[in-house]
């Protein structure tokens, strides 16, 4: 199993980024997927997440800004992130709880 997050970098408040994880050794189709973020200093928190059907579930601090997507074909797993904040600035992780997580993105929204 392997899950490979890309796209995170630096952004200005209000402004937007794509994470993409690529997944591979898995039936990636069957399997729900998750994007976590750890902010500096703090524990792992649950971002949001799409089930094999695409139904997508969010938490309250992203509801409306972020986006989960995607593409059973690719293998890909895609976090559209839009009206970033600084409280946003954390390490995005590509995750499932049975099959684990990869070793992440950082995103950093500062002026």
């Amino acid at each position: 199993v392997q899950l490979v997050e890309s796209g995170g970098g630096l952004a200005q408040p209000g402004g937007s980024l794509r994470l993409s994880c690529a997944a591979s050794g898995f039936a990636f189709s069957r399997y729900a997927m998750s994007w976590l973020r750890q902010p500096p200093g703090k524990g792992a928190e649950w971002v949001c997440g799409i089930f094999s059907n695409s139904t997508t579930r969010y938490s309250d601090s992203v509801k409306g800004r972020f986006t989960i997507s995607r593409d059973n074909a690719k293998n890909m797993v895609y976090l559209q992130m839009d009206n970033l904040t600084p409280e946003d600035t954390a390490i995005y992780f590509c995750a499932n709880p049975q099959l684990g997580r990869g070793r992440g993105t950082q995103v950093t929204v500062s002026s």
